[in-house]
């Protein structure tokens, strides 16, 4: 396994990150401690997870995935030798279920949500606490085509980044990020750090956003920031949602799969989406390649990456993605997956 720095804080991460947002749900208590056991013994020190959780967003299992991360770690004793990241919730319609609703990045609803994190997490710390979407309408969530709102004001970024710099003070944060950002938010969060002092305003350390064969989006502004501002990409999504398996490709979708579980999730399976998908799966075929670990490969490649954010529902899906470590894709499936990006680019953004 390789590890790698987060930001400018002084931490290592696995080059691999276990995402548990099918905590609660989709896994069980005791399925979610068996992956995390597997994926401690390949060299995963990384765990990922937000007070959202489980997903999809559901009153009855809000919080669960921490909840199991923190019962975990205590039963294993093994605080100190695990990485995790949560999220603080942004606003959004069906989420009043979270904290009454009250979901700016304020002052307030900082302290209280990291609070409660902490008590689900059973630790007195967060090692990377960050914002799980911008405050601000924005781009993101597949959306491109940015629109100004004036009357949706937010809360100022020098006031979130004073409260991190406080909570890392007191000792309840280590280090902070951004998921689902953009590149003028990032950029902007940047500078305040710089300009003010990170004892005054918290320099983020991590951009959370989907990088996957279907959306490369990140590379166009947001690259450039990760590598310049070594603050580098923790790439959610990097199966597409599961499509770049190709489980879905012929037939019905799996039982107990995602997809038949949640049908409305269809940002990876419109017709351009499933075009791209089928060329993909079969490059990996015709390579003697499993499709999912190519894809894998292929985000662990990136020069801006720190850490691949991997999930499944079975141990076996597991150990197949977690196997993608140790592949090293040739030259010349980069030309063919480079080749098959230029015809069909970024059709699941």
């Amino acid at each position: 396994m390789q590890y790698r720095p987060l930001g400018r804080t002084g931490i290592r991460v696995s080059r691999i990150c276990l995402g548990t947002m099918t905590f609660g749900a989709q896994n069980s208590e005791a399925e979610g401690h068996a992956q995390m056991d597997m994926a401690m013994d390949h060299g995963v020190n990384f765990l990922d997870t937000a007070e959202m959780y489980s997903f999809p967003r559901d009153p009855a299992t809000q919080g669960r995935s921490e909840e199991i991360v923190g019962s975990w770690m205590k039963a294993r004793g093994n605080r100190d030798k695990v990485i995790v990241a949560t999220k603080i919730s942004g606003p959004g319609s069906g989420l009043g279920h979270i904290r009454g609703g009250d979901l700016s990045f304020g002052r307030k609803q900082v302290r209280e949500a990291v609070d409660l994190s902490l008590r689900r997490l059973q630790t007195d710390y967060i090692d990377l606490y960050q914002t799980h979407w911008p405050e601000r309408p924005a781009n993101y969530f597949g959306r491109l085509g940015y629109r100004r709102l004036d009357e949706m004001p937010f809360t100022p970024f020098e006031e979130t980044l004073e409260i991190f710099a406080e909570l890392i003070r007191d000792g309840k944060l280590r280090a902070v990020g951004v998921s689902n950002e953009t590149p003028w938010g990032t950029a902007k969060m940047l500078e305040i750090a710089d300009r003010v002092g990170g004892d005054k305003a918290a320099r983020i350390a991590s951009i959370q956003n989907p990088y996957n064969l279907l959306n490369r989006t990140f590379e166009v502004g947001l690259a450039e920031i990760a590598l310049r501002e070594d603050c580098g990409l923790l790439a959610y999504s990097p199966l597409g949602f599961g499509a770049l398996t190709g489980k879905y490709l012929d037939g019905p979708p799996p039982p107990g799969s995602r997809i038949a579980l949640y049908p409305d999730f269809k940002r990876h399976f419109k017709p351009k989406g499933i075009e791209a998908t089928r060329a993909y799966v079969a490059l990996a075929r015709a390579r003697g390649l499993d499709p999912a670990q190519m894809a894998i490969a292929f985000v662990n490649a990136q020069p801006f990456l720190t850490s691949n954010i991997i999930g499944a529902t079975t141990l076996a899906q597991l150990e197949t993605n977690l196997a993608a470590e140790i592949l090293s894709l040739d030259d010349e499936v980069f030309e063919a997956i480079e080749a098959i990006h230029l015809d069909n680019p970024n059709p699941a953004p």
